[in-house]
């Protein structure tokens, strides 16, 4: 099933925020914990490291006290045009007391650059933590992605790269795994919505970004996680996405989240006694 082409049944179905309409106390309530979390990183904590020289090309790192340990990366939503690294520090403490460093990344926000362009920083970031891993004290052969949202997105695009052909240093099997919170996969649908007034985006360019229309460069697990009081379209997103991938080999694993909306989805991330927390340190610690 396709999504309708009625742009006012699109809009519901796409527009987060006007569906969680106490958004603004969750977004403070992120902020909150957040501030605490860089707050109490100390010096395991490395803020504002630069992975590239482009806008926002920055990232945060909270590692654990053990040498060599695997890395969670965070890629934050917002439809890529809203929010901030900084929103999401709170993902990063159950993981470091996990054994697991969290690196949570920033990039440029639309309408300053395109979709496509935030698909490049995030290959730039991830070829920077791979080849900076020493250096930063976590293992760079146990790299592993998860993202909310736009960041869902994001998370299945590195999975759809081919790294050796992006860098002849870098290894195919660089992603060891993704884990999609919300995930957009297939963008055409937005087009039409008042989503897409700072995106901008044409039917072309829409697909070229949509993972549901490109082939896994890798046969690592990916976990699709989506919230029970979200609307139809992101149950469908999710499911379609996982049925093409899973064609491939893709091992795939949908996680439903009871009572979850949109917003609160993302936050089962950091509870150390949900299942999407514990599906989390279950894969960075090398199980699937």
């Amino acid at each position: 099933m396709t999504a309708p082409h009625d742009p006012l049944w699109r809009e519901a179905q796409y527009n987060a925020r006007a569906a969680v309409p106490d958004h603004p106390a969750i977004f403070a309530r992120w902020a909150e914990r957040s501030a605490a979390a860089r707050a109490e990183g100390g010096g395991r904590a490395l803020l504002d490291l630069a992975y590239g020289s482009g806008p926002n090309e920055t990232l945060d790192l909270f590692r654990p006290e053990s040498a060599r340990a695997p890395l969670h990366m965070f890629l934050h939503g917002g439809y890529w045009q809203a929010l901030d690294k900084k929103d999401f520090s709170f993902i990063a403490p159950p993981l470091v007391e996990a054994g697991i460093a969290a690196a949570v990344v920033n990039y440029a926000l639309c309408p300053a650059v395109r979709v496509g362009d935030i698909v490049e920083q995030m290959r730039r970031a991830l070829a920077w933590i791979w080849r900076e891993a020493a250096t930063l004290g976590v293992d760079r052969d146990r790299i592993h992605l998860s993202g909310h949202s736009a960041g869902g997105q994001l998370v299945a695009m590195m999975m759809a790269t081919d790294w050796p052909r992006h860098a002849s240093d870098l290894p195919a099997d660089l992603v060891k795994s993704g884990l999609s919170i919300s995930g957009v996969f297939e963008l055409e649908p937005l087009i039409g919505t008042s989503i897409n007034a700072k995106l901008g985006l044409a039917a072309d360019e829409a697909r070229a970004a949509s993972p549901i229309f490109v082939e896994p460069a890798t046969a690592a697990p990916l976990v699709l996680a989506v919230g029970g009081r979200e609307s139809s379209e992101f149950h469908r997103q999710s499911e379609t996405f996982g049925e093409r991938w899973s064609a491939f080999g893709t091992p795939v694993r949908h996680m439903p989240l009871p009572d979850r909306n949109h917003m609160t989805a993302c936050e089962a991330l950091a509870e150390p006694d949900h299942d999407l927390f514990r599906a989390a340190v279950e894969l960075a610690s090398g199980g699937s």
